[in-house]
């Protein structure tokens, strides 16, 4: 028994064992970055001039242009206004024959060849990038960084700017700068998931084959390739699939496909309009059906279930489990994986069955779907030899690329246009957080309260990533108004489909025995989403959103060059005017301004770890 004295120390020890430990950093700064996005969101949404007068404008806006865009002209059909004796148009629909619907093929056509061209262009060039960039296979940690170095400067110019300075380069060479833009910038992407591949290899072959006096190149081409092989494979078709979205951006440019034709419909007075609305389905079911192909291909290739979040990767695991249940050689449907020493030494005495001949019959197709690509797209390769860089190099001409300067445009204009780009980004995050919100936890399988609550929100979800966010801005854009508001809502919007999945994905993804102990000790729904289920996804959240930013910060200076203003407002002028000097400066500002957001998030993730 304690003495009175001793009563305050045992109260005190008592106190010590009670006391809650201190946070996690992980928790600390997840929160810390959830304030500094709110803060800066709601900073942003005033510098944009959000207010009640600017919604109500941007809806009398949209009413205006769905009212020029219908009634909707297809391919194969013409509409005519023919003017009543009271005042009012009275619209009719003519059918024109097939020759539209072949030329609208065609478009379609030439843009999957430049698509893929580019993309195939891509992968043979973030070879000896990744080689370089990856920890275990460069030779030198200067090589490492300057091989890192392109990765992001590739990833940090927009590929509209590859097209217009090599258009320049090449006088009336046709696909060709198309063709090598997409590549170059892809292999941002694409060097980078290469280089992770290698990092992330089995270093016994590559062990083996150098005790054994192979070569640097046996070591290579023998000990890692066989390895990375199935992951760059779904690398290439998964940025093959993101190309295509962007191809809509290159129409402003003039690259010719789908994206020149909608280009085209939208500047093309109210004729032009009426066929916007149906470019766009015909854009939006050409991604869908393009991304479906991408992961069944993967799935037969790889032989692995597909794991993203994308309307592909849906779809895939559907056939499969269809595929699985109809064979019956599985009762969830899941495709069965072997253990990896299984799998090496089924490798090692591969049988010519049907499963292997079946899949070299589609690499073989994909071969010559590649070789197809090139020739239909008929890029005029002579012009590499012989381009005109005395143009770019030369100060004394016009059109020189060097030394960098902003033109008539002070430092200050530069630094407002700098902060726009930014503001539409924040601003859009925290709209698309906000949403997703609501629209990710209540599609998780683990907070909605009944299946069909969380089978509606993951269909919101599903339907509105399935749209190119490109398109859906874009249209925004033009329907909305010119400016960053209408900008920054589109992003928003468009960013939900992603975040949304994400979130909800998070949350059904956390240890669910703290959820189980409330649950059994009484507490309610809404007791055990707030006290487990949110603060163990909050890490993962925050990361998500990170990522979410990122693209924003990319997507804001590409909404620029279709009218929201910003960086992307300033490049465009300086495009058109071919004055290279200032595309130059503006490129330098644009890659400054990914290399401090993309370097902010890995130290951040790094502390969410």
């Amino acid at each position: 028994m304690t003495t009175v004295a001793e009563r305050p120390t045992a109260i005190a020890a008592r106190s010590a064992l009670v006391r809650r430990p201190a946070p996690r950093l992980s928790t600390i700064v997840s929160y810390g970055v959830i304030i500094a996005i709110l803060a800066l969101g709601v900073w942003s949404f005033i510098g944009l001039d959000y207010s009640l007068k600017s919604l109500d404008t941007t809806g009398k806006n949209i009413a205006r242009f769905l009212g020029m865009a219908t009634p909707m002209q297809w391919p194969g059909w013409e509409v005519a206004g023919e003017r009543q004796a009271d005042g009012t148009t009275t619209y009719v629909t003519t059918w024109v024959g097939f020759a539209p619907i072949w030329e609208m093929f065609l478009t379609i056509v030439i843009t999957l060849a430049l698509v893929i061209a580019g993309t195939a262009l891509a992968a043979v060039l973030s070879v000896p990038v990744a080689y370089g960039a990856a920890r275990n296979t460069t030779p030198h940690g200067l090589v490492l960084a300057a091989c890192r170095g392109i990765g992001v400067i590739a990833r940090a110019v927009p590929d509209v700017v590859f097209v217009v300075i090599f258009a320049f380069l090449w006088f009336n060479s046709g696909t060709l700068p198309a063709i090598v833009a997409i590549g170059l910038h892809s292999v941002g992407m694409i060097s980078k998931m290469f280089a992770d591949a290698i990092e992330q290899i089995d270093e016994g072959p590559r062990l083996a084959i150098r005790s054994a006096g192979g070569s640097k190149s046996q070591e290579f081409w023998s000990g890692v390739i066989p390895q990375v092989l199935p992951a760059w494979i779904a690398v290439a078709l998964h940025r093959a699939d993101i190309n295509l979205r962007g191809t809509v951006i290159l129409g402003v440019v003039g690259v010719i496909g789908i994206g020149y034709e909608l280009d085209e419909a939208l500047h093309g007075g109210p004729a032009g309009m009426r066929r916007v609305i149906p470019l766009v389905v015909i854009i939006i079911v050409l991604c869908v059906l393009f991304e479906v192909v991408s992961s069944l291909l993967r799935t037969r290739l790889l032989g692995v279930q597909p794991t993203g979040k994308g309307l592909g990767d849906t779809v895939a695991r559907a056939v499969a489990r269809t595929k699985a249940s109809v064979e019956g050689a599985s009762t969830t449907g899941a495709i069965r994986t072997q253990d990896r020493n299984a799998r090496i030494e089924a490798a090692m005495h591969r049988p010519w069955d049907r499963s292997r001949i079946g899949n070299t019959v589609w690499i073989w197709v994909g071969i010559l779907v590649v070789i197809g690509a090139f020739v239909y797209a008929a890029p005029d390769i002579t012009k590499m030899l012989a381009p005109s860089w005395n143009e770019l190099v030369d100060p004394a001409r016009d059109r020189a690329i060097w030394p960098p300067h902003f033109g008539s445009r002070s430092v200050a204009d530069v630094t407002a246009a700098v902060v726009t780009t930014i503001q539409i980004a924040f601003a859009a995050s925290l709209m698309g957080a906000i949403i997703s919100a609501v629209v990710g936890p209540l599609s998780a399988r683990n907070v909605a309260p009944n299946s069909w609550i969380r089978n509606t929100f993951r269909g919101i979800a599903l339907f509105i990533r399935a749209i190119p966010d490109l398109v859906v801005a874009i249209l925004f854009i033009i329907a909305a108004g010119i400016g960053p508001q209408a900008g920054a809502l589109a992003l928003g919007i468009g960013g939900v489909g992603l975040l949304a999945k994400l979130i909800g994905d998070s949350m059904e993804e956390v240890p669910n025995g703290p959820e189980r102990a409330l649950a059994a000790g009484g507490s309610t729904r809404t007791q055990v989403f707030f006290s487990s289920t949110l603060p163990m996804s909050v890490p993962a959240m925050v990361s998500h959103l990170m990522y979410l930013l990122e693209q924003n910060i990319r997507s804001a200076t590409l909404l620029g060059i279709v009218g929201a203003g910003g960086i992307g407002f300033l490049l465009l002028n300086a495009l058109q005017g071919r004055h290279f000097d200032e595309v130059l400066a503006y490129v330098l500002v644009i890659i400054a301004m990914v290399v401090v957001v993309e370097s902010a998030s890995i130290l951040i993730r790094r502390a969410l770890k």
